[in-house]
């Protein structure tokens, strides 16, 4: 049975994103200087303006107004003409304490037992239709513009490319069964669709020309300079992009709407968590509604989101099956999850229902929010890379960041980032699944 699907991506220069990655680098340069630190950081981003909002509870002190020009530096909102730059932007701040309330049902005696810091319903979902184990629509839409982003900060080719941009991917699939007739996944048979709409110069200078940039000049470039770079990095996609460009059917759009100058902060007010699903899994699975970026993990929006995602990768890369959901729940102030669910949509490959696939689970993995935080390392500074080309799906790596003391300094750190995507108990999972091999 064929059918179609879609995902939608955004770049980092996003209004949106803008948001999410300011928020995300004051959480860091907190957790630096306070690994228990309490924040939730809202941002606001329009023409020419930056309110950052919310409540913290911090040992440290840290520069908000610094930190957020920087960010919007590095994002590449570095001109007056974009009406929103990172030198000239007005910055308003209105970080306030945390809730003595709310503190008082997350902060506990013995550590183990810290309550959730509300309530909720999170999920976690992986498949095996790809090397990372997440929907190649997302993974795709995600590749495209990251690879667009770097392209324009090289500034060797398409240098009328400015920081706004977004992609759609539309693949066709075909639901599979293995040889007994049993659901085993989905396979992806060709692209069907790609929308890319990019910020760009309204004029190129080429020689002693000034030429407006057009949608058919940008599409060109997309063929020949941005999908083969795409295909190129990532041998996943190679044959499918290949198999786009030459069919008939297959449809690219490209700023169908015709200029897209106007972009970023200055076309449309940006807000912290307005992406989930481009954070997550593109449509694919399900999401409780919490947003990520801005809060510390004790919030069990973003830490059991993590964790969720961190059990389902395990249960599809250890064989247990083709596709995997699992849904953690709490209640604010209270350590022990409310309920925990996993649906292998028919593709198990172990002789147990999805229930009791989900009673293994709750013994082999501790979702208890302290539990979360001590096992996924979820203290560190680790969450700005997180803001940008989604949460799910990313490297595992340490890398060196820098961070603003309270005296204005800079110092270094060496961070592990993306730790709910270590398969660091895979073989606890297979024996206790009986999975061979």
């Amino acid at each position: 049975m064929h059918y179609l699907f879609t995902s939608e991506s955004v770049s980092e220069g996003h209004p949106d994103k803008v948001a999410d990655q300011i928020s995300d680098a004051i959480l860091d340069n907190m957790l630096a200087q306070d690994p228990h630190a309490h924040v939730a950081c809202e941002t606001m981003c329009t023409t020419g303006q930056v309110v950052i909002a919310g409540e913290v509870s911090c040992k440290g002190w840290v520069d908000l107004l610094k930190i957020a020009r920087k960010t919007i530096a590095e994002i590449g909102y570095t001109k007056s003409e974009y009406k929103f730059e990172a030198e000239s932007c007005g910055i308003l701040t209105a970080l306030h304490a945390q809730s003595a309330d709310i503190n008082m049902g997350v902060s506990r005696g013995a550590e183990e037992e810290q309550g959730a810091g509300d309530q909720g319903m999170m999920f976690g979902y992986a498949t095996d239709e790809t090397d990372n184990y997440m929907p190649l629509t997302l993974d795709l839409a995600h590749t495209l513009v990251f690879t667009l982003a770097r392209i324009r900060k090289e500034g060797q080719q398409m240098t009328y490319l400015r920081p706004d941009s977004k992609s759609q991917v539309t693949i066709e699939y075909d639901a599979v069964s293995d040889r007994d007739g049993k659901p085993c996944g989905q396979r992806p048979v060709r692209i069907d669709t790609i929308v890319l709409s990019t910020q760009h110069d309204e004029k190129i200078h080429i020689g002693d020309k000034y030429l407006l940039v057009t949608p058919e000049m940008i599409k060109h470039d997309i063929i020949e300079i941005l999908l083969p770079r795409v295909a190129t990095r990532d041998s996943r996609y190679g044959h499918l992009l290949e198999q786009f460009l030459e069919d008939p059917k297959a449809k690219l759009l490209v700023n169908p709407t015709g200029n897209f100058v106007i972009g970023g902060p200055h076309g449309d007010t940006g807000l912290t968590g307005r992406k989930i699903i481009v954070d997550t899994y593109g449509g694919r699975g399900a999401h409780g509604g919490g947003a990520f970026s801005g809060k510390d993990p004790s919030k069990v929006d973003r830490s059991a989101a993590y964790a969720a995602r961190w059990i389902a990768k395990h249960l599809v890369a250890a064989g247990v099956a083709h596709e995997a959901l699992v849904q953690v729940s709490y209640a604010i102030g209270v350590a022990e999850p409310v309920s925990l669910y996993v649906n292998t949509f028919g593709t198990a490959q172990v002789a147990m229902s999805d229930a009791e696939i989900a009673n293994t689970v709750r013994l082999l993995f501790d979702l208890r929010p302290a539990s979360i935080t001590r096992d996924l390392k979820l203290t560190q500074p680790m969450y700005e890379e997180t803001a940008r080309y989604g949460h799910m799906g990313r490297k595992n790596e340490i890398v060196t960041k820098t961070f603003l003391d309270a005296d204005d300094h800079e110092y270094t750190r060496e961070v592990e980032l993306f730790t709910w995507e270590k398969l660091d108990r895979i073989e606890a999972v297979k024996t206790a699944f009986g999975v061979n091999g």
